[in-house]
């Protein structure tokens, strides 16, 4: 049934918290169909690591975020990934997604696509500085790994091979964010890309609220081979687009917390 939540609002110059009833059930498939957008805090409570651990995700809402070292870090999904993988991931979750890239590297350093994004330098050493940061103001144990099927080889400036690998703090791909592949080459008859993915549905946060699916400050990269030098980005005015690996563009990845 419906039950009370409550949100901030500023009545006459004064701050008040105002009890609402929120339409939902004590699970992630009633939390990932609301966008509520509360700012919850500077840290993650013991109550709401339990409520993610129990898979209830009590008072988390698609859009809710904590700020940490100014860092706006929004829940963007629940359970996205729970039961996928190689071996199942089966440890409830809420995947987290920053507003703003944490910083800049390039996929590569020349415009090449070899090694499709596994074989990348972003993956192979441009993700170091983030999951250090991730961890640290998540806590390691808090920070899940789970399995990601990836690509590792290219042919004729399409990805061509993957494979399964255990994934912790990871760039995001087209999926994630639009919906569906733009940039990405598709099976035109005579090659069959190899566009295998878990994330086969659009993140509820980019769904409901289109307007976190970029920022202003800056472009960011998505891990999509998009040619023989090309990979997927997200311009900074919302922009599906691509450039030449050896471009410096935003860090903005996802990852899972839990317990």
């Amino acid at each position: 049934m419906p039950y009370i939540s409550k949100i901030e609002a500023n009545i006459n110059g004064e701050k008040q918290d105002i009890p609402v009833f929120s339409p939902g059930f004590a699970n992630a498939g009633s939390h990932n169909s609301i966008f509520r957008g509360q700012n919850l805090g500077s840290y993650v409570t013991s109550e709401q690591w339990t409520a993610i651990q129990n898979g209830t995700f009590d008072d988390l809402y698609i859009g809710d975020y904590w700020v940490i070292d100014g860092i706006n870090w929004r829940i963007a999904a629940f359970d996205y990934y729970y039961n996928c993988g190689d071996s199942a991931f089966t440890k409830h979750h809420a995947v987290i997604v920053p507003d703003t890239s944490l910083y800049s590297h390039n996929m590569n350093d020349t415009n090449v696509t070899t090694g499709g994004y596994v074989g990348s330098k972003m993956y192979t050493e441009g993700l170091g500085q983030a999951k250090t940061q991730i961890q640290n103001t998540f806590g390691v144990s808090h920070v899940l790994t789970h399995r990601l099927l990836l690509t590792n080889a290219t042919t004729n400036g399409y990805a061509s091979g993957g494979a399964w690998f255990d994934s912790v703090v990871d760039l995001m791909c087209e999926t994630m964010v639009y919906g569906s592949m733009i940039m990405s080459p598709m099976n035109n008859g005579t090659n069959i890309p190899y566009n295998y993915r878990i994330e086969k549905g659009q993140l509820p946060l980019f769904q409901m609220a289109p307007q976190y699916t970029f920022n202003r400050s800056g472009t960011y990269w998505l891990r999509d081979v998009v040619s023989a030098s090309y990979f997927a980005r997200v311009n900074n005015s919302g922009l599906a687009n691509s450039n030449g690996a050896s471009r410096a563009y935003g860090v903005r990845p996802a990852f899972c917390i839990g317990i």
